[in-house]
This record gives structure tokens, C-alpha cells and sequence, in this order.
């Protein structure tokens, strides 16, 4: 099992709705939390992507030995969670701020399609997800960018990309064992049309819209 000190407060509230699947969620918003750690902490771009590739060769270690021992990745196997499909997007997605000082356009979209895409194939466990549950995954991730960046400049192009993913969502059948996607989603969702990024921490005004979403969708 792994440590709730392990995942952020939010993925531990939406993993609580993934049911029997909880563990394997919590294990992957680990793994993203791990990644998330190596771009927020990382100042020289080369030893960022060497911390990048190990945890790429953790993912590809078809053995299961390398790494064992580490809190997340022994999660992660004990949880099935490894085999999720989207984990090196995602380790993709999160170099892209681990090598590029100043992120242009393309560079955001790589971000996205690659953290978030990939983040929610994984948690979705769909390795042919559809356009519009991988869309939904970039919009989540540019939502939780905004809300962690300084830079207005930055800010602005993540909140303009995200606004121009919403067409793409608009088709979206969510399935039943996908629920804690679709609360993730939904709440991104409000704030982007809202002009706003993901808050900080979980505060009781985020406490009661995520009930309210889980509860009657909205």
C-alpha cells in the first residue's frame, strides 16, 4: 500500500472513488507526484533527464528488479500499476519542463499531450483511449499548471490551449469505473472557463464542488 504522504491530497480524494482500483490509482498519482518532483527540483536540465530515464527504465524493467525498494515503484508493481499503459507519455510529458527554459507553444502541447494524455490513459487503464478521455487528460494538465507557474505569460498560453480542448471533450461517455477521471476533469473543466488554475491545497470550498460533482456531476 502505498504512503498517503506519497500523493498529493487531491489524487488521494479521487482515487477514494476508483473503488477496488484504488490502490493502482493511488500508485500512479504517485508515480506522476515522483516525476513532478524531478522537474520542481531539477536546475541543471541534463541530470533532470538522467532522473528521468531511471524511472523509464523502472517502467520498461520487464524483470521487475530494478528499483525495488523504492516506496512508488514497489506500489506500483504490487498494484498492477506498472503495466498501465501511458506511464513513459507521461515521463515525456514532464521533460519537457526539465529541459526547456522557456516553453513555446509546441512545448506546452507536448507537456500536455504527454503528463496529462498519459496520465489519464493510465489511470483509465486504455491503452486505445478515446480523443476526447486523452484530451480531457491535457486539458486536467494544463489546468494543474497554470495554478503552479509564475509566469503570466505561460499562464495565459496553458489557459488559452486548455479552452481550445473543450470541443474535443464535448463527446465524452464516461464510464462508470472511470469516475474519479471524470470529477478531475470536471473540475479543471469549471476553473478553465472560469480563467483559473488549480488551487493549492484543499480548501472547503474545493472540498464541497468536488462532492457536488461526484454526486450529481456538476
Amino acid at each position: 500500500m502505498i504512503a498517503e504522504s506519497e500523493v498529493a491530497p487531491l489524487a488521494l480524494l479521487l482515487s477514494a472513488h476508483a473503488g477496488r482500483d484504488a490502490e493502482r490509482h493511488r500508485a500512479i498519482w504517485a508515480f506522476d507526484a515522483r516525476l513532478a518532483k524531478v522537474a520542481r527540483t531539477t536546475s541543471e536540465a541534463a541530470i533532470g533527464q538522467m532522473r528521468l530515464a531511471w524511472w523509464n527504465d523502472v517502467v520498461e524493467d520487464a524483470d521487475g528488479r530494478k528499483g525495488r525498494g523504492e516506496p512508488v515503484v514497489d506500489a506500483m508493481r504490487a498494484s498492477g500499476a506498472m503495466t498501465a499503459p501511458g506511464l513513459v507519455a507521461m515521463i515525456d510529458g514532464w521533460e519537457v519542463l526539465v529541459v526547456e527554459p522557456e516553453i513555446d507553444a509546441q512545448g506546452l502541447r507536448d507537456y500536455a499531450v504527454g503528463r496529462g494524455g498519459g496520465l489519464f490513459r493510465a489511470l483509465a487503464d486504455a491503452a486505445d483511449a478515446p480523443e476526447w478521455l486523452v484530451a480531457a487528460g491535457q486539458l486536467w494538465a494544463l489546468w494543474d499548471l497554470i495554478g503552479h507557474v509564475d509566469d503570466p505569460a505561460l499562464r495565459d498560453a496553458a489557459l488559452t490551449m486548455a479552452r481550445d480542448l473543450l470541443p474535443a471533450t464535448e463527446q465524452a461517455r464516461w464510464l462508470k469505473e472511470w469516475k474519479p477521471l471524470r470529477i478531475a476533469f470536471t473540475l479543471a473543466r469549471q476553473d478553465v472557463l472560469a480563467g483559473q488554475g488549480a488551487p493549492l491545497g484543499i480548501s472547503r470550498t474545493l472540498a464541497w464542488r468536488l462532492l457536488r460533482i461526484a454526486l450529481v456531476g456538476r
